[in-house]
């Protein structure tokens, strides 16, 4: 398995930091590693949907689960990626600590692989995290 954390300290607010990142419609926009996304079905504070990542545009189904102002759970449940990611949000007074956590591995024979795509998942993380950052503060 990949474990993968990173975190990044934002200068808005814990709702507004929320109200960003639980759009996860627009994932595609901070994290280039989602293509795109596609919702299958939404009950109650759980997503079932289809995403297609940069790697080798491949589809991966997951399950999300938001919970308000604290944390995103994305389970990836049929695909070439098995694990999950978790977005959480910690109040620091008018600042937000936004943190990223992956467990993930690659399936199948391309399981082979998980450890040189480490590098390339903990750089696009990083990189979301900035984005969403700079979306905020500027």
């Amino acid at each position: 398995m990949a474990e993968i954390e990173t975190s990044i300290e934002i200068n808005a607010p814990i709702e507004k930091v929320w109200d960003l990142v639980s759009d996860i419609d627009n994932e595609p926009k901070f994290w280039k590693g989602t293509k795109e996304v596609h919702n299958i079905s939404k009950e109650g504070n759980i997503v079932q949907r289809e995403i297609i990542i940069a790697f080798r545009d491949q589809k991966c189904q997951q399950r999300v689960t938001l919970y308000p102002k604290e944390k995103i759970v994305a389970e990836f449940t049929k695909g070439i990626i098995d694990g999950s990611k978790i977005i959480a949000l910690k109040s620091l007074d008018n600042h937000t600590m936004l943190e990223a956590k992956w467990d993930i591995r690659l399936t199948g024979l391309m399981g082979m692989f998980t450890g040189m795509v480490k590098k390339h998942i903990k750089d696009g993380t990083d990189l979301a995290l900035q984005n969403i950052k700079n979306e905020l503060e500027g």
